[in-house]
Formats: C-alpha cells, structure tokens, sequence
C-alpha cells in the first residue's frame, strides 16, 4: 500500500537504504534557445529611417489625394457670382477674397494648388479683373479662370423701382443671355442693379441671382432698422419701400418720405399714395396724373380706400429705399407735395400742406402753360418748314440769330 502511495503522489521510490539517505537532485533546467547577436547600430538606424520614410510617403500619399479630391469636388455656390480681383492684389488676398465671398471652400487648398501649377509647374499666373463664376465651380475651375484672365464682357441694369415684368422684358430682350424667358417672380422679390455675367449664364441664372442678392441685403439691413419703426417684417419693409421709391427721384428725400408714411401709419391716418394706385389699375406700368374716378375705385392697392400697407410691393425698391425705411428721418412731418423742382414741400399740419397745395397748383399751371407755348411754337415752325420753297430753310437751319426768352427760375 506504502509503494501505491508513493507511486500516486508522483515520488520515485529508492533503490536501496544508502540512496534514500542522499537528497534529491533538482531537474536540470530546460535547454534555452540561442539569441542573435545584436544588429549594427548602422542597421538600427537605416531600419528606423526606413519605417520613418515609409510613413512619411504614406501620408504625402493620402494628403496629396484629399487635395486633389477636394481641388476637383464641386463648389459651394448655389448661383452664379460675379468677384472682382483688384491689380497688384497678393495671392493669399485674392484667396480670401474668394472664401469670403463663398466661391472656394478651403483657402489653404486653393494656396497649395496655386503653389503648385504656378511654381513648381511655371503654369501661368492670376490676372487681375471681373470674373464670373458658374455655380458649384470647382476650385480647378476657379484657377483655371483666374489664370486665363477671361473677363466679365456684359452687363445689364435694371432701375431701382421697377416691376418684375418690366425686369423679366428686359431680360428678354436681351441677346446676349441664353435660355427660356423665367415666370415673373414675385413683386418686391428681386434687387435692381447692374449685374455682370458670361457667356454660360441663362436669364434664369439672372433672376436666381437677383433673389439671391435682395434676401442677403435685406437680411443685413434688417438686423440695424430703427426700434421704433411701423413695419414689423421685412416683407413690410419691402412694401414701403416700393412705395417711397415710386414718390420721389431724389435721393436725399427718401429717409423724409419714409418718415412721413411712418408718422401717418403711427397715427392711423392712410396712406394716400398715388403711385398705389397706377399700381393697381395699371400694374405699375404707367406713369400719369391720378383723376378723380381712378381715386374712386375700389382695389386692394387703393391707399386712399385702404389702411394701412397694400397687399405687395408695388415695384423692386433698391438699397437706399430699403434703407430709408427702416432708419427713416427725425421728423413730424405727415403731408407732402411736389415743388416744381423734381422734389417736395413737407408738412407737418393740414392747412401748412393745403398752403403748399396752393402753390404747386399755381406752379403746375405755369407749366402747362409752358409746354403748351412751346408745343405751339414747335407746330408753327413745321408748318412754316413746310410752306418753304424747297432748297429754303429757315432762320433755325440756317444758323441765324434766335433770340431766346428769359426765364426767371422756379423758387
């Protein structure tokens, strides 16, 4: 049983009584494997080098990829643009220009493919000028457009206060502009200027952009607008100042108008704007004295029938009409009437305003009276032209003295 034992708890049992005296030796360890001997220190560091190296490229690899990506990846207009590039400008300058003006994403990028095609490849350089560029232009586009130096040849101005319809003919009878005539936006909706554009550009790309530029404008302006003034929304602001732009073509007038239509919409007085009313019989489309029968007429841009603001703009006001609306004069003044002059006398009481009524009515008969004379006389010459044996002329054609009137001028 003793032998079982030993024999179960792994021991082995000695040969002989002398040999169980003497200890047990410890196993001999096991055989360890042989190590290399340690590489140069030349080797060490042209391995590290290599592995630095290989890194290195792989990233030079991946960057270069993301720049080329991103170089080619369309851009982030949403309609075309027009950016002047001014002579002598810096090349870093004409990269921020170009990213505050929303053509390029990343100047960084732009800076190194400039450094690129133009120094490294001696491919060309960025000329100076009036670019337009097409919506979501790439940046290679945008380089390759700056070094071509291919300018902006065409324009095409549309007056402050003008109707959709008119600008929409205009654009039509443009025929340098390519592409089906537009629907006629919305009143009030578009921004009167002069605009640039390229050979790609359609009409629509036009209107898209005119949009583009009237939301912009107005959304800065509207930030600054006086606290105190009566129009609520920026569409209000519009309406007004299609109005204000229609009472007068002087422009240091504008924030006195405005001032009064704000006074009157404070006191809950109407309106009473001429020019709301050709608007709503006429579609702003003609320019005439109001009568008595056309003040009677019931429609919604009636401001004498109405209160308060018509429905719509009754034309595409410009900047400094927006302007005027929302930082409109100091005054308290509530009447105005024209003055002969091109411009108007303001009132702040009705009998001060039924006086200057007085006066331009006496101004307005003169006038008449004025073209009338000098219609006459015109009729009077043609028909002396013709009574003339052929080969005659008269006194005008031949150069002869004419003595003129002297006109003591309009105060």
């Amino acid at each position: 049983m003793a032998h079982a034992a030993g024999r179960a708890v792994g021991h082995v049992l000695p040969r002989s009584p002398a040999e169980a005296l003497e200890p047990q030796r410890p196993p001999e360890p096991p055989a360890q494997e042989e190590h290399d001997e340690d590489p140069h220190p030349f080797l060490r560091m042209f391995d590290g080098l290599f592995n630095f190296v290989f890194i290195l490229l792989c990233m030079a690899v991946t960057v270069f990829y993301f720049i080329r990506v991103e170089f080619d990846r369309p851009g982030p207009l949403e309609v075309s643009t027009v950016l002047v590039v001014p002579k002598g400008e810096s090349t870093t300058a004409i990269a921020d220009r170009l990213a505050a003006g929303g053509v390029i994403t990343d100047r960084r990028i732009f800076l190194t493919s400039i450094f690129y095609f133009m120094h490294l490849k001696g491919q060309g350089s960025l000329k100076a000028g009036e670019y337009q560029f097409d919506k979501h232009a790439s940046m290679r586009e945008v380089l390759d457009t700056l070094v071509e130096g291919k300018s902006i040849q065409y324009r095409v101005t549309f007056p402050e206060g003008w109707t959709s319809r008119q600008i929409i003919e205009r654009l039509a009878s443009n025929p340098e502009l390519d592409g089906p005539v537009p629907e006629v936006p919305a009143e009030g909706s578009l921004l009167p200027d002069t605009y640039s554009f390229g050979s790609k550009d359609t009409r629509q790309d036009i209107v898209q952009r005119m949009e583009v530029a009237q939301q912009k404008f107005l959304a800065e302006v509207w930030e600054a607008r006086d606290p105190d003034i009566m129009v609520k929304t920026p569409a209000e602001a519009v309406i007004l100042a299609s109005i204000v732009e229609k009472e007068t073509g002087v422009a240091e007038e504008r924030p006195h108008i405005a001032s009064v239509f704000h006074n009157r919409l404070r006191k809950r007085m109407r309106l009473q704007s001429d020019p709301t009313i050709i608007y709503g019989i006429f579609g702003g489309m003609r320019d005439h004295p109001i009568t008595q029968e056309e003040l009677a007429r019931e429609n919604p841009y009636n401001t004498y029938k109405i209160d308060g603001l018509p429905p719509t703009p009754i034309g595409n006001p410009g900047r400094a009409a927006i302007e005027a609306v929302l930082k409109p004069a100091k005054t308290k003044d509530l009447y105005f009437v024209a003055d002969g002059t091109g411009g108007h006398v303001f009132a702040a009481t009705l009998a001060q305003h039924n006086s200057n009524v007085v006066k331009w009515r006496k101004i307005e008969r003169e006038i008449r009276a004025r073209q009338a004379a000098e219609a006459a006389a015109a009729a009077a010459a043609a028909e002396l032209g013709a009574l003339l044996p052929e080969g005659e002329v008269g006194l005008a054609e031949a150069g002869g003295p004419i003595p003129m009137p002297r006109r003591n001028p309009v105060r």
